[in-house]
């Protein structure tokens, strides 16, 4: 007899000793074998425990005879996932994981799935709508998600390292990606990166993110965080690298470089004429975004012979009661709109909507109306804002902000000249980041013209074909 095994239905007890919901249960079946079921109220499916677990054990099918207790239980409960479990750490971890233990005398452990987890429907993630395109976006639970990527992805080249991190949360993690497509020594650092995770939780993938990124001083997202099965899929097949957290819907891919932030799922659902417009619309809405406050600011306040005689003159005539200089109405401006923009993301949605819509316009007009700030000021955040709303991911619109911030402080200060010297700093800081050893700012510098081909620009998927096969 093991001796570890002895006793342990009273130390799995002892160490859920806090946990009111735990149901311990003994029974004495076939030739007064003792039986223990515990399981944690909350977690199991208490239906398929009664039908399936005690109904199995109390009237058998097949009698004890010559099998072990364990050997005898596995045959009882086929159409269940059972595995064999031994260890009081290994058992609490079934219990808190939802698994219905059954325990014989003095043996190992027998873990059955009865597992009863609210989980939500699946539906089209709100942050990553489509005109043309598959609805569905990923849930809580990982193994939802998993038979979402299984299902548009039919291979056995797709490889599934399952992990458990953090020692209280005890989060499933799985690290996927494409054998023969992804390249080994990539996998290998997030393997490894993984690995060297040592904490007591993990509660969503942006934990995991700030674990195994290569640099945190940038604004920079290194991963595509994605709720679309579609645009994972998509990644995995590219050669990159995915991260399944459970507990939350959004997957992580990398490495990613710095153009593939102007690409949406959509993109693929167009045509390449259509999809390459719409890319480029985002870079120049993203450089309207960062430059468009910066250069008002050092237009009103250091170069105002650039501007024509009629537009200065209407530019002076609109500031002449406005008592801030163009620097401190630009910042006032723009961050009584983020204020605007958080407080319609956190209010509910009905009302949420309203607050946005109705105070920026009802703030701005007012503000006009009483001298504080210019009308061309309301023009250019209004401007601004439109712009970063068309940012495709939510990160990448973040650190859009925090850049034209930067660049506000440097026009206020140098003028021109300090624009430029952001320009050459962002440009140094791009090209520096090296996520997982792949250059950031590929296929620009370095440059890679063969790579344009679906980042700058979206070439039909036939000329694309032909490309790799010539490679």
């Amino acid at each position: 007899m093991n001796q570890l095994e002895v006793g342990l239905p009273e130390k799995i007890q002892k160490a859920l000793s806090g946990s009111p919901d735990l149901i311990v249960k003994t029974y004495f079946v076939q030739e007064k074998l003792e039986l223990t079921c515990m399981y944690l109220s909350t977690l199991a499916d208490k239906k398929l425990i009664d039908e399936l677990v005690i109904s199995g054990m109390i009237t058998p099918c097949q009698p004890l005879k010559d099998h072990t207790p364990v050997q005898w239980l596995l045959s009882l409960f086929k159409q269940a996932e059972l595995k064999k479990v031994s260890g009081v750490e290994s058992c609490l971890k079934e219990i808190l994981d939802g698994q219905c233990l059954v325990i014989p005398v003095g043996t190992e452990a027998v873990s059955i799935d009865v597992r009863s987890l609210e989980q939500r429907a699946v539906a089209e993630p709100d942050t990553e709508s489509v005109v043309r395109g598959p609805r569905e976006g990923f849930v809580e639970d990982y193994s939802r998600n998993l038979s979402l990527i299984r299902k548009r992805l039919k291979s056995t080249a797709l490889v599934i390292e399952k992990m458990t991190i953090g020692t209280e949360t005890q989060t499933t993690v799985c690290l996927l990606y494409m054998r023969g497509k992804a390249e080994p020594q990539i996998i290998d650092q997030f393997r490894t990166r993984l690995k060297a995770i040592h904490t007591d939780s993990i509660l969503e993938s942006a934990f995991i993110e700030e674990y195994i990124q290569e640099k945190t001083l940038t604004p920079f997202p290194q991963f595509l965080a994605s709720e679309r099965p579609d645009a994972i899929v998509a990644k995995l097949l590219e050669g990159q690298a995915v991260v399944l957290t459970d507990g939350t819907p959004v997957l992580l891919a990398g490495p990613i470089h710095f153009f593939q932030m102007f690409s949406a799922t959509e993109d693929y659902y167009q045509r390449a004429d259509i999809a390459t417009l719409l890319r480029w619309l985002r870079m120049l809405a993203f450089l309207i975004s960062i430059f468009t406050p910066a250069l008002y600011i050092s237009v009103a306040s250091y170069h105002q012979e650039l501007l024509p005689s009629s537009m200065l003159a209407n530019l002076a005539s609109q500031r002449e009661g406005v008592p801030f200089p163009g620097v401190v109405e630009a910042f006032a401006m723009l961050i009584v709109f983020e204020i605007i923009r958080e407080a319609g993301l956190r209010m509910p949605r009905i009302a949420g909507q309203a607050i946005s819509i109705v105070g920026a316009l009802v703030l701005g007009q007012a503000a006009v109306e009483a001298g504080l700030v210019s009308a061309a000021m309301v023009i250019v955040v209004s401007l601004t804002a439109i712009a970063n709303f068309v940012a495709p991911t939510y990160g990448f619109g973040i650190a859009q902000r925090i850049i034209q911030f930067a660049f506000m402080g440097l026009a206020g200060t140098l003028g021109f000249f300090g624009i430029m010297c952001g320009v050459f700093f962002l440009l140094v800081h791009l090209m520096s980041l090296e996520p997982f050893g792949t250059p950031y700012f590929s296929p620009v510098a370095p440059l890679k013209l063969k790579e344009w081909r679906d980042s700058i620009l979206r070439l039909p998927r036939p000329m694309m074909k032909q490309q790799r096969q010539k490679e």
